[in-house]
């Protein structure tokens, strides 16, 4: 079915997943982006679209039984889509000292992905419903503080003595230091639905994590919030997403998240450039006054009251980010 590994299935025959190779430069995602649908032989009948949450919730069981086997209901509730981004870390302490840093901005990332607004046939009120799904899971949501990487292998070799779990990819945090790839892995953030955004979304995360370090280098660093503080920010943007206003806890007031974003763009314009990331970075601007994903499927099912609205319309959308990718890559190779 598959001609390689860069589409594979996951705890579900219904849903796939995919990753990009390493890249050094985000402008070099654009031409390593496959597209999905080369990937799968036509001769099967079926349909590929990208969302946050499966609006019919049809679980069809293929692997990963093991998983089913810990978590049980858990597991077969797990009909939601994220996109994880990785960061590379130069060393362990510098890959816990980001990880409190970051923390304070995963409410801003996941409000501008927000792409999960149906669940189970209806529409939840939220703008990432699979946020509220996946808190369910042990060992997720907004880490602690760590104070140091001992202190992080000290906690991890706690959990595995005690049978909680067996390694370090069971911690499911939104950010955390990955097991095996030395990089610091975003995991909050709704999957793109389009190419572009996610696109955008990869290139403001490298940036605000390159920002960080930046004045982390120069014994400068970024005010760090209380765990609880940043929930409350994180359930505000999967409620309202980028409508509604998240908390400025430095100032002490609710600011409207297109403000906030603003002022992000604001904060890391100084290192884009370098990266190589200004033009991809930009699309943010295209997502505040378009709308994400959630407020796109939202408008087609008011304008239908059909959820199979939805999903043609997130099939479309789906082939329309990934021809432009294709076409996009054509050019730069030639």
């Amino acid at each position: 079915m598959l001609k390689d590994k860069i589409i594979a299935f996951g705890v579900f025959r219904n849903a796939a997943a995919t990753g990009s190779q390493v890249i050094g430069k985000i402008d070099g995602f654009i031409t390593k982006l496959h597209s999905y649908d080369s990937h799968v032989q036509p001769e099967y009948a079926f349909q590929l679209f990208i969302v946050g949450s499966l609006q019919f919730g049809i679980a069809d069981f293929f692997k990963a039984q093991h998983i089913v086997e810990e978590l049980q209901q858990l597991a077969r509730s797990l009909l939601i889509f994220g996109m994880h981004v990785h960061v590379a870390m130069p060393d362990k302490q510098t890959t816990i000292d980001m990880m409190n840093m970051v923390r304070y901005f995963l409410p801003h990332l996941l409000a501008l992905s927000t792409s999960s607004p149906f669940w189970m046939g209806r529409n939840t009120g939220l703008k990432s419903f699979r946020t509220t799904v996946f808190r369910r899971f042990p060992r997720t949501g907004v880490p602690e503080q760590f104070e140091s990487w001992s202190a992080y292998e000290n906690f991890l070799s706690l959990l595995v003595k005690l049978n909680c779990i067996d390694s370090g990819k069971k911690i499911w945090w939104d950010v955390r230091p990955h097991p095996t790839f030395g990089t610091l892995e975003f995991r909050m953030c709704d999957v793109a639905t389009k190419v572009e955004e996610a696109v955008a979304i990869a290139a403001l995360t490298q940036a605000i994590v390159v920002k960080l370090h930046r004045l982390y280098t120069s014994n400068m660093s970024y005010r760090i919030y209380r765990r609880a503080l940043i929930e409350e920010n994180k359930w505000r943007a999967a409620r309202y997403g980028i409508e509604g206003k998240l908390i400025d806890f430095g100032k002490e007031c609710e600011v409207p998240m297109r403000d906030l974003a603003v002022e992000l763009l604001a904060f890391v314009d100084d290192v884009v450039d370098e990266l190589g990331s200004r033009s991809a970075v930009e699309y943010v601007h295209t997502i505040l006054n378009e709308g994400t994903s959630a407020e796109r499927q939202l408008r087609v099912y008011q304008q239908t009251g059909d959820l199979r609205a939805v999903v043609k319309h997130l099939v479309e959308e789906t082939r329309g980010g990934v021809t432009a990718a294709r076409t996009s890559s054509a050019h730069a190779i030639n």
